[in-house]
């Protein structure tokens, strides 16, 4: 099969698994299941002799507004959209920021999993969405803070408690300016962040020059070294992860480095809450 036809029969099949009365289709008369081609045309304002032989492998390469106008009028998932476009262009799709809401308690639980390792999920933006009881009580609770403030750009520039606890908070800083940076051009959300931006660039010179820079970093892993008010110096490696099914969020896990740096964690979860 060839790639012209492997896009061909992936919209037949996706189109013969819709159901057309939930497009306002009636379903008289149909000889088979799924939308006509004329009415994925139709809802996709595409020529439908064009979509006809898009479908044979002869309408020529689509253009990808005109993939993601098909994708809509299907209805596809995201995932389903990505898998049109490298059929049809060979690449994924530019990325669509949305927001994300909350996510699923299987998520949380995993989260809660990791009894000794503060973990927490935060979005595209560097927005804390979740986090377990080791988060809260090693790194930040933030279940204190305002929505608007569980940013760890913000965290990073406007709060003194974290940073007081970097260990070299002008590398530490530099480093969340530059993943921060290329994971919003990554994610297509810099219209989003730019009252953000503005907001750190006016109460921050030190974010103003180091946003400037314009430097882009990878935030895969490595070791950071905590200094808590508590429990002394710490020293943790951390690993982000993508989400599955959600490529507008990360899991990001501190694992202690060392059986001492465990046993302090340990000692502040059994520790009275203040």
């Amino acid at each position: 099969m060839t790639d012209a036809n492997s896009l061909g029969a992936y919209l037949k099949d996706r189109r013969a698994k819709l159901d057309p009365t939930a497009f306002g289709f009636p379903l008289k008369r149909r000889r088979t299941p799924g939308l006509r081609r004329e009415e994925v045309a139709q809802r996709a304002n595409v020529s439908a002799t064009w979509y006809t032989w898009l479908e044979q492998g002869r309408g020529g390469a689509p253009s990808a507004d005109v993939l993601d106008r098909i994708a809509r009028a299907m209805m596809l998932t995201d995932v389903e959209r990505e898998h049109l476009f490298l059929l049809g262009l060979g690449r994924p799709p530019e990325v669509r920021y949305r927001a994300p809401g909350s996510i699923s308690p299987r998520l949380q639980r995993v989260l809660d999993t990791l009894e000794c390792s503060p973990a927490f999920i935060r979005t595209a933006t560097w927005d804390l969405i979740a986090w377990n009881r080791a988060a809260a009580t090693v790194l930040t609770d933030y279940s204190k803070l305002p929505d608007g403030q569980r940013n760890v750009l913000r965290l990073m520039f406007r709060d003194s408690r974290v940073r007081a606890a970097q260990s070299n908070w002008q590398s530490v800083a530099r480093y969340v300016v530059a993943s921060f940076r290329a994971d919003v051009a990554r994610a297509g959300a810099a219209r989003n962040v730019q009252s953000l931006i503005d907001e750190l660039s006016a109460t921050s010179a030190e974010f103003a020059a180091m946003w400037r820079d314009n430097d882009v970093q990878g935030h895969g892993d490595g070791m950071k070294v905590l200094h808590h008010p508590t429990a002394g110096p710490l020293s943790m490696e951390f690993s982000a992860f993508a989400v599955d099914g959600r490529p507008d969020l990360n899991m990001v896990i501190y694992n202690p480095a060392t059986p001492a740096d465990a046993d302090k964690i340990r000692a502040l979860l059994k520790s009275p809450a203040k």
